[in-house]
């Protein structure tokens, strides 16, 4: 006979633990948060459809920002989830229930793919409707080209939906089972998972983000984005489990302590995100290829330099200097304002990649110098109601699928065999 070695129930590591949601609560704002985002994500698409090709171009681009914004949160979730498995952490499985329930909404991000298919071609027209005689073009043909376009979006959605489903379904059978080993498989396939992660959100961002302007390249520019996307991931689980614990839910699953280094992970890729951006700055600043400058030089008007100069500010300056201390990271209130604002730079910094391949500024492209004040006044002149509608439905629909999600399974891995680690965790 061979005795099996289970992890024991979670009444004998915590008795006092709240594991469920109770029936019927948190319906509320799942259902508002869901019915929010199809009104707001009805009405967009309504104006933006029916309105004049401006209007359509708008619309599309709009979108596009507010969906590499949310999707980068989702990839955030998996990436969590992996790193978790393959480093064998202890502190984090009280958090990672939250990572696997974002993860979760990656099936449904693949159907709100469907705009940007149906706007492909206000997209990416500089590529799918080029010029013959651009032979720079012309040279990347072989990769951008929509067939083969359309076939690396069914590869990537099937890493990421793949490598989603699979570690929640191992996480939710330990959760019945209780078997140690299902952790050990889930360390080994974080390794290959991870790998395939990397090449899939690089080749993503490359995709539906630096494609936008095929003349432009850069080989730093997928970590970049993966940069930014973990760092607001990390901000929304901050602001998620706050709303949870004044719920009721998660206070002792997740304590100040947790918080404490999710607010200096979040601190970490924020100051990540400034390194990479700014080691793409300097690189092709100091070799001044005109191939490679043009992507700063199109953003030196139409209020896209102010733009700039508010990332440097916001993304990484102000929250260096509130982030910084350790009683900031462990008050609730200081780290979730910290939390809001890095998502809202997020946005601008979506917005910064995105919004200037829209033609926001062609028209000042030959003007004089401006003063900060009056560059701002350009760039909020070029953002409407429909970029702040768009990304609030999109944000709104999935914030409701992931309440959804917690709703269903239980808040933690009741039965993962460091959750009494977790527990019991204290920053030193």
């Amino acid at each position: 006979m061979t005795a099996t070695m289970t992890a024991p129930p979670v009444e004998a590591v915590a008795p006092n633990l709240v594991t469920r949601v109770k029936d019927g609560d948190l319906s509320g704002a799942q259902k508002a948060l869901m019915a929010l985002g199809v009104v707001l994500l009805g009405v967009t698409t309504y104006t933006g459809l029916t309105g004049d090709e401006a209007a359509k171009k708008h619309y599309f681009f709009a979108y596009l920002v507010a969906y590499m914004f949310t999707l980068g949160i989702c990839l955030g979730g998996l990436f969590f989830t992996m790193l978790q498995h393959i480093v064998r952490a202890g502190w984090s499985v009280g958090v990672r229930r939250i990572a696997e329930n974002v993860t979760g909404v990656l099936p449904w991000m693949f159907v709100l793919f469907l705009p940007i298919v149906l706007g492909f071609d206000t997209l990416f027209h500089h590529w799918v409707h080029a010029d013959p005689a651009d032979k720079v073009i012309a040279g990347k043909s072989g990769y951008l080209n929509p067939t083969f376009f359309f076939v690396r979006v069914g590869i990537y959605f099937a890493i990421w939906i793949g490598l989603g489903t699979w570690f929640r379904r191992a996480s939710l059978a330990q959760d019945q089972s209780g078997d140690p080993t299902l952790s050990l498989k889930m360390s080994r396939m974080a390794a290959p998972g991870l790998l395939l992660f990397a090449l899939s959100i690089t080749f993503a961002a490359f995709d539906w983000i630096m494609s936008l302007d095929p003349h432009w390249f850069s080989t730093i520019f997928g970590i970049t984005y993966f940069a930014g996307a973990f760092m607001a991931f990390l901000a929304f689980t901050i602001l998620l489990a706050k709303w949870l614990g004044a719920k009721g839910y998660l206070r002792e699953a997740i304590t100040v302590e947790h918080y404490h280094d999710l607010g200096k992970l979040m601190f970490g890729f924020m100051v990540f995100w400034t390194y990479t951006n700014f080691s793409q700055y300097m690189l092709i600043w100091y070799a001044n290829l005109a191939e490679e400058t043009a992507f700063y030089a199109h953003r030196q008007h139409g209020g896209w330099d102010a733009v700039g100069t508010i990332l440097i500010v916001g993304h990484f300056f102000v929250p260096f200097a509130f982030l910084m201390s350790r009683h900031i990271k462990r008050n609730g209130f200081t780290l979730s304002l910290g939390a809001l604002f890095l998502l809202l730079m997020h946005w601008v910094d979506m917005q910064y990649l995105i919004l200037p391949n829209m033609g926001h500024g062609e028209a000042h492209a030959a003007g004089g110098e401006h003063s900060f004040a009056h560059s701002v006044s350009e760039y909020l002149h070029g953002i409407t109601w429909i970029d702040a509608a768009t990304l609030l439905g999109v944000v709104s629909l999935v914030a409701g699928f992931v309440i959804g999600q917690v709703r269903k399974h239980n808040l933690v891995p009741v039965r993962d065999p460091r959750l009494a680690e977790s527990l019991h965790f204290h920053n030193i």
